[in-house]
């Protein structure tokens, strides 16, 4: 069996946000057809109670704790050169960076995963012959920051674009070392081939999946709302910046529009996701606006909704928000960006909208049962385009792994 080494800038368990969501399924998969040995960072001390899954699906785990938002930030600055964004010193951290060339420099490795750009400056060093290495960008990072300098003030614009520049110069960097770069799309990896087109022949893509098992609608949940409203519901970590910015957006300009809605009854907005920034715990005063904050299990919010947004209006990638609300046949209706990668039909198998009077229409529409049929369509899109089991079959070619029949060696459904 092939020996593989797995870099991760989180801890890839518990599955409960984007990154980590997609992070676990690669490495399951990967259990099963190498032996692994993982490498990444606690930012979280509560992940620690979950070193046992790993530990059971790894021949090794190797950890470092996070330093906090200050201290990183601190060594980001010590670290910052002319051209070098400042990422690569967020993720810095040197006893990891020396036991990673140990193991690399002992021909420990036949191949070694690299998940995200930010970790990929420990695998960037001499490996010996015939040792594959994939890096998985998930996004075109430098494609994110260069949304946020476009609307931001000085002096962040000034900083959000150098981060941009050095950042994209940086990913070529990556893609010209590594043997295969990944992407999270067919349409994120065309965006960086037409920005690195020197490594346009080895990029590829891995599309994100949802969990079918997991997030099954036939499931009897229990009811967390406690009113009668049509719940409308929005699920994602709140201090992201793009969720944070989708639900002030939604927040001031959709639901005005539809609680004065004449003869329906005026739906309640519901946020749901760990760690609120202060704007999302403020928009709790408006009318109609719940924050929950973290809860245990998101699908009951999910299920008991009447319809599911996702109005980013800055998104990269695929949105598992999207994949999740589709895959329990609730009606998802998507920004232009939200709905970027999804194979899916629009009007079919979700609804996309754009402005806020679109929004509130497409909105209004499912509240009043116009579109009876699309919770069930947009299940069974995502069974056929998004089924981690398929999605992933894509993973073996570029690293070399075999074709398996067996299922994971774990489960992640509850």
């Amino acid at each position: 069996m092939t020996r593989t080494l797995f870099l991760c800038h989180r801890l890839p368990f518990p599955p409960d946000k984007g990154e980590k969501i997609r992070a676990w399924h690669i490495l399951n998969h990967l259990a099963a057809r190498s032996e692994l040995e993982l490498a990444c960072f606690v930012d979280d001390p509560a992940d620690l109670a979950h070193l046992p899954v790993l530990q059971q699906c790894c021949a090794a785990v190797e950890w470092r704790p996070r330093l906090s938002r200050a201290q990183r930030a601190a060594r980001a600055l010590l670290h910052l050169r002319p051209g070098r964004p400042l990422t690569l010193g967020w993720f810095h951290d040197p006893g990891l960076a020396a036991w990673t060339r140990q193991g690399l420099a002992a021909g420990r490795y036949d191949a070694v995963f690299v998940y995200s750009s930010a970790m990929a400056p420990y695998a960037m060093g001499p490996a010996p012959p015939g040792t594959r290495r994939v890096v998985d960008m998930v996004d075109v990072d430098s494609a994110k920051w260069q949304a946020y300098a476009a609307d931001a003030r000085l002096p962040m614009r000034a900083v959000w674009a150098r981060e941009a520049r050095t950042l994209l110069a940086f990913e070529r960097q990556v893609a010209a070392a590594f043997d295969h770069t990944l992407f999270v799309s067919r349409e994120e990896a065309g965006h960086f081939a037409a920005l690195a087109p020197e490594a346009a022949g080895r990029i590829g893509w891995v599309d994100n999946g949802v969990d079918l098992a997991c997030f099954d609608p036939r499931r009897d949940y229990p009811n967390p709302y406690d009113d009668t409203a049509p719940a409308i519901v929005f699920t994602g970590t709140m201090d992201y910046r793009p969720n944070v910015e989708a639900v002030c957006w939604f927040a001031a300009e959709v639901m005005p529009l539809l609680r004065t809605r004449e003869g329906a009854a005026a739906p309640a907005f519901h946020i749901v996701g760990a760690r609120p920034a202060p704007a999302v715990q403020a928009l709790a005063r408006l009318p109609g606006v719940h924050v929950s904050g973290a809860v245990p299990d998101v699908r009951p919010y999910l299920a008991h909704a009447v319809v599911a947004v996702a109005p980013l209006r800055i998104a990269r990638g695929i949105q598992n928000k999207v994949l999740e609300a589709m895959a329990m046949a609730r009606p998802v209706i998507a920004s232009p960006g939200a709905f970027q990668g999804i194979r899916a039909v629009p009007g079919r198998d979700l609804l996309v909208a754009e402005s806020a009077a679109e929004t509130a229409q497409r909105v209004a529409e499912v509240l009043d049962g116009a579109h009876p049929g699309l919770g069930a369509a947009g299940r069974a899109a995502v069974a056929a385009g998004h089924d981690w089991s398929a999605t992933l079959q894509r993973l073996d070619a570029f690293l070399g792994t075999p074709r398996m029949q067996a299922g994971p060696p774990v489960s992640a459904a509850a």
